[in-house]
């Protein structure tokens, strides 16, 4: 899915425009003191709810989530994500945007280690692995995040149930599939995608090279 954060911020429904066939919009909402960068918030995001049917997956990289991450839920956000660094209760604020009907995540960083939250696996719907440290766009892929993608999923099959394992941070075409051969299922491409010369057709490259063969 595209990540809004490399879209243009002063055209944003046209941006959008421009990538009919995404499977959902990525959108990162960050605070300035969780991570050291200042984006949008709540207002934008109500107002791209307006303009668009797609589903809204919201990436929450500010700092007491608890508080603010379900009225992304109530704004008609259908997945929200937290980072577990920063929630002071995690499994409650879970349960809390599952019972506003979105999908309920977790984000962490690139060195954070997925086995202390084990058991909070069954709460969720999905784990969003950041293959860069969040903050900006555009930045390299980390590889050595692949060893966690990988136990993150042997944790996932483990539990059972549909939970999502995502990538947020450098898929590009040169590094997806090493992030399918690792185990993950829903990718966010940013510069990848709105660097293109037709990102939607950017879009279709990026889902071939993540659909495994005979699927």
């Amino acid at each position: 899915m595209p990540s809004l954060l490399s879209a243009d911020f002063a055209n944003l429904q046209a941006s959008i425009e421009t990538i009919p066939s995404a499977d959902a919009l990525h959108v990162d909402v960050m605070d300035n003191h969780f991570v050291p960068n200042l984006t949008l918030g709540l207002p934008v995001v109500e107002a791209i709810r307006k303009v668009t049917p797609a589903l809204l997956d919201i990436h929450l990289m500010i700092e007491d989530p608890d508080r603010w991450a379900p009225a992304y839920a109530e704004a008609g956000a259908e997945s929200v994500t937290f980072h577990v660094e920063a929630a002071a209760a995690p499994v409650r604020l879970a349960r809390e945007l599952r019972r506003l009907s979105a999908r309920a995540g977790i984000a962490l960083k690139p060195a954070t280690p997925i086995e202390p939250y084990a058991d909070l696996l069954p709460e969720l719907d999905m784990v969003l692995i950041m293959t860069v440290e969040p903050g900006f766009g555009g930045q390299k892929f980390l590889d050595l995040c692949l060893a966690k993608i990988a136990r993150t999923r042997a944790l996932l099959d483990a539990t059972g149930g549909d939970i999502w394992l995502q990538i947020d941070g450098g898929v590009s075409v040169e590094t997806i599939e090493r992030c399918v051969e690792a185990g993950a299922d829903s990718f966010v491409a940013g510069s990848a995608v709105f660097g293109a010369a037709d990102p939607d057709t950017m879009i279709a490259t990026l889902r071939e090279l993540a659909t495994p063969p005979g699927r």
